[in-house]
């Protein structure tokens, strides 16, 4: 549960200075630190790990294509971010309420780059 509310965390403290590293931040720390003791914070933890590093992506694609067309590419990027925003903090709450309930959740549409 607080790999996926350390996400929540990082990204409301950070708020958007540090753009999306305060949001796996804590999924790293807390994975790192249990992932050999606790299989279920090992498995939730590269969860959240996941999916947090694929909304950074994202959200780096954006703004990378806004710079790439000189602002054109905000109003693609800008409504998106917007949505992602949503949709993060929604999973994330719900992954957050699930693992305390002792369910393994799955993010849907999240890149397993750490397996």
């Amino acid at each position: 549960m607080f790999a996926h509310l350390s996400a929540l965390i990082g990204g409301i403290l950070t708020a958007g200075w540090a753009g999306s590293l305060g949001c796996f931040v804590g999924p790293l720390i807390i994975w790192l630190a249990k992932k050999d003791t606790m299989p279920f914070v090992d498995d939730q933890g590269k969860e959240a790990l996941n999916f947090n590093i694929t909304v950074g992506i994202i959200f780096l694609a954006l703004a990378v294509l806004s710079i790439v067309t000189l602002g054109i590419g905000l109003v693609i990027a800008i409504p998106a971010w917007v949505i992602i925003g949503i949709a993060w903090l929604v999973l994330s709450i719900i992954a957050a309420i699930k693992a305390n309930e002792g369910v393994a959740y799955r993010y849907p549409l999240t890149l397993r780059l750490i397996k």
